[in-house]
């Protein structure tokens, strides 16, 4: 695998964020295993006591409303992650997946809208913030992968980006503590593949 000049699939789809968070491991397997350790993983695999604990809290204003808080069997990124709002925005075969989703994420119960893979990039509809994301692997050496996880996030007007400010000032840490938990099982995935 030589590296490319190719473009990435999260440029495309947000080249402009307000905020952006990446964070990166290194994996002793190639490419390849690493990369569909990664399109193939199950979100609902990643555990942590603190992660545990910081999903329960997220979803305490919707057990508070009496509504259920819906159960997932899976959520596989390449099988098109399978929330609502969410969509596979593109990928480089063997190199990169992007998903995303466009919400008011910084409500107490969130509320996520369905837009086409397309439309993505160009959705600016006032009062909603878009969040695009991927999984990246490069060759580290000989035989290992430095694998990427980067989450950008992007508001479509002034009142939501004041909105967003505040959410992400207390949210922030959790989100790197997210994704470097989730880059961990990726890495212990990979290991696992034969």
């Amino acid at each position: 695998m030589t590296a490319s000049t190719e473009g990435m699939v999260i440029d495309s789809a947000m080249p402009t964020y307000d905020v952006v968070i990446t964070e990166h491991i290194v994996v002793p397997r190639d490419p390849l295993t690493t990369f569909a350790a990664a399109r193939d993983l199950d979100l609902l695999r990643v555990h942590t006591p603190l992660l545990d604990t910081a999903m329960w809290i997220r979803q305490l204003p919707q057990r508070l409303t009496g509504r259920p808080v819906p159960r997932q069997p899976r959520l596989v990124v390449g099988e098109g992650v399978g929330l609502p709002g969410w969509l596979v925005l593109g990928q480089r075969p063997g190199r990169e997946i992007a998903f995303g989703a466009v919400g008011r994420f910084w409500r107490p119960v969130i509320e996520w809208r369905d837009v086409d893979a397309a439309d993505f990039p160009g959705f600016a509809e006032p009062g909603w913030g878009k969040i695009a994301a991927n999984f990246s692997v490069l060759p580290y050496g000989a035989d290992k992968t430095l694998l990427s996880y980067e989450c950008r996030t992007a508001t479509t007007d002034p009142e939501s980006a004041r909105n967003f400010a505040r959410y992400w000032w207390l949210i922030r840490p959790v989100v790197a503590y997210i994704l470097r938990a989730t880059l961990r099982q990726i890495r212990a995935d990979a290991q696992a593949l034969r």
